[in-house]
């Protein structure tokens, strides 16, 4: 049945139980209409409209569910599906939606993978440029200048000392560049060495203090999942670094019931009420690359606790 005879047949359900008390009923209406005759069809017309009011509530509940899912659905946090009831166009109209969902989350994760993997390589390919070619001539540089630092004159030593220190340490910051665009020690010695490196290499202001807590025998991930836990441990670190104030780090990485659990977690001043930033939601666009659930809180004490957790099937992620 159509929405617009299921609403047509309920409000001619309630106007023929209404006349049927009229015709039938003890109630008559004189001419003039005394004050007692009025009260009674006022109180008849209310109770009318509530009647009518609470069927369409009713009849119409499904579509009011599927509006909350309409203004609360965000592609980057899943959620469950509203449940398909009533009958007819409603129910039509539900299953429509669910699926209209399931199209925009496949075609979202399909362009999202498409362009993460893309600057995954463009950063590989940059890394490499840095690496073999400003790297190369950067060395070529300091070892020129070690050569002519020997046959220079006493006064001109210092100055080429103080120019060989500033190109050494030009080098040391282009190499630290390379590793943050594309860490070699993920490809190496695998995930725990690159979270080890990455806590350890990452500069950290004063009063800082970082611990490391990873279990040895993690599950086989694949080397995707591996990036993907790498970049938003990365993520989640550099943001505690720059911008949270924080004494005191912690990262994780843990075997769980169900696969592997990342957590970085800090005491420092927390999200609050700021607007997620790009930093965010590229965390969460990671995320959904490989089925994992990313959960960001602020703690109680004060801080934000980040946890990624990666499903793992069959021994692969």
């Amino acid at each position: 049945m159509s929405l617009f005879w299921r609403i047509f047949l309920l409000n001619a359900a309630v106007l023929v139980a209404a006349g049927a008390l009229l015709l039938l009923g003890p109630i008559t209406v004189s001419a003039p209409v005394v004050l007692t005759e009025a009260l009674i069809l006022a109180g008849g017309m209310a109770l009318m409209l509530g009647a009518n009011a609470l069927l369409l509530r009713l009849g119409l509940a499904p579509l009011q569910r599927v509006t909350r899912a309409m203004t609360t659905t965000d592609l980057l946090s899943p959620r469950p599906r509203p449940e398909v009831a009533g009958e007819g166009e409603v129910a039509a109209l539900i299953e429509t939606f669910n699926s209209m969902l399931d199209r925009l989350e496949a075609e979202r994760a399909t362009s999202s993978a498409r362009a993460i993997w893309a600057q995954e390589a463009e950063r590989r390919r940059v890394a490499q440029e840095l690496h073999d070619e400003v790297g190369q001539t950067l060395t070529a540089v300091l070892l020129e200048l070690k050569r002519v630092t020997g046959h220079a004159p006493e006064p001109l030593r210092g100055e080429l000392a103080q120019v060989q220190e500033i190109t050494r340490g030009s080098l040391d910051e282009i190499r630290r560049i390379a590793r943050r665009l594309r860490p070699g020690v993920l490809d190496e010695l695998g995930l725990v060495s690159a979270l080890t490196a990455l806590t350890t290499e990452t500069p950290a202001p004063a009063g800082l203090t970082v611990r490391r807590q990873m279990d040895k025998d993690l599950p086989p991930l694949g080397e995707e999942a591996e990036l993907v836990v790498y970049r938003i441990a990365q993520e989640a670190v550099t943001n505690t670094v720059r911008h949270a104030g924080a004494t005191s780090l912690e990262l994780s990485l843990r075997r769980s019931p169900h696969g592997v659990e990342l957590r970085v977690r800090d005491d420092g001043r927390g999200i609050g009420d700021a607007p997620e930033g790009a930093g965010l939601r590229g965390m969460r666009e990671r995320a959904l690359l490989v089925g994992a659930t990313l959960t960001l809180d602020t703690v109680a004490t004060g801080g934000t606790d980040v946890r990624l957790d990666l499903p793992v099937r069959n021994g692969s992620a």
